[in-house]
């Protein structure tokens, strides 16, 4: 029987609706938004792996708002976070009387998420039985409340996510087989920020654009930040960007400060050692030459700078043409053209 669409009660939720930047400027995050953009359109669930605090649910929210389904509902349950006698109600909601303390009926996250996507964070910490329930809805779109006989069809595009190796988890017995090949449709794997070093100073100045009141980085404070390891990934420099912030807001950071800030961390990493030319740096010329012996070649000169602005312009825009424009000062038909006479790929 073919389930009848019914969406009433929904359930409280969280959609989040606030504008998602993936940013980088390294190969692997321009591969990621890359995938984005080619299957941001198709209903296939999409699986996100990667570390704690990598940035899968900024990945999520992206595939969302670049989709058909952007003017629908993003609905997200953290799997791991909530008990398993509950899971199936948050999931697919519960009529009057279902349990001890259902006292009206609720609809569940797939419901609040009807025509839009729900994203499923860290489905590998998914009880057995509910992996059986999430496996049957993901063949038949169609679900029934705890306690309802009424079947009642979904339109979803589920995204899950990760940080287990699920692999070794069906190794175990603990995930199952069928339920990744129904998950792991479209794969996109996110690196931890140590594999790429190169994005930590565009993240800083990403999470530092958000603060009321930022503090600032020297480069060589700049330089040291992207030499840690960060076991916490994007996560743990945000929250750290955020310290640095509450702490020294407005001021500039150099790398005693950091290494005070470093200090005052749950687990505080060694700050890598000082570069020569930070030691001692030259002293400046009374008047600065700008000119070598030979002169300098001003035109490639300034194609180089100009590169370089709209590159960073875009990374912290998340590749987004307007708002990279509004960080350049210039307008979206200019900003295309000098992208275009500068080799940049245009892609909005």
């Amino acid at each position: 029987m073919r389930g009848k669409s019914r969406h009433s009660s929904p359930v409280a939720v969280r959609t989040d609706l606030q504008l998602a930047a993936l940013v980088g400027i390294s190969p692997a995050i321009a591969a990621i938004r890359s995938e984005i953009d080619k299957i941001a359109d198709a209903d296939a669930s999409v699986l996100i792996t990667g570390p704690s605090g990598s940035g899968k649910d900024v990945v999520a929210r992206l595939l969302h708002q670049k989709s058909r389904r952007a003017a629908r509902p993003f609905v997200a349950l953290n799997c791991a976070a909530v008990p398993a006698e509950l899971l199936e109600s948050e999931l697919f909601g519960h009529e009057l009387g279902a349990f001890t303390g259902a006292v009206k009926a609720r609809a569940g996250r797939f419901e609040a998420a009807h025509g839009g996507t729900l994203f499923l964070d860290e489905v590998g910490d998914m009880p057995a039985a509910m992996q059986a329930k999430l496996l049957r809805t993901l063949e038949t779109r169609v679900i029934e409340r705890v306690g309802g006989m009424l079947p009642i069809s979904v339109d979803v595009r589920v995204v899950a996510a990760t940080s287990v190796d699920l692999t070794a988890a069906i190794a175990a017995g603990r995930f199952r087989a069928d339920l990744l090949y129904r998950l792991d449709v479209i794969h996109i794997a996110m690196p931890p920020l140590n594999e790429r070093p190169e994005d930590v100073p565009c993240l800083v100045q990403h999470f530092l654009s958000a603060a009321a009141r930022p503090a600032r980085f020297t480069p060589a404070a700049l330089e040291a930040l992207a030499d840690l390891p960060w076991p916490g990934n994007v996560r743990e420099l945000k929250n750290f960007v955020e310290r640095a912030c509450i702490h020294h807001g407005g001021e500039i950071i150099g790398r005693e400060a950091l290494g005070q800030l470093l200090r005052g961390a749950t687990s505080p990493p060694q700050l890598p050692p000082e570069r020569p030319n930070e030691i001692a740096p030259p002293p400046r010329p009374t008047t600065p030459s700008l000119l070598g012996p030979d002169g300098v070649d001003l035109k490639q000169l300034l194609a180089d700078l100009e590169q370089a602005y709209i590159r960073e312009a875009l990374a912290l825009s998340g590749g987004t043409i307007a708002r990279c424009a509004r960080l350049l000062g210039l307008q979206r038909t200019t900003l295309i053209e000098k992208m275009r006479r500068l080799q940049i790929a245009v892609v909005d």
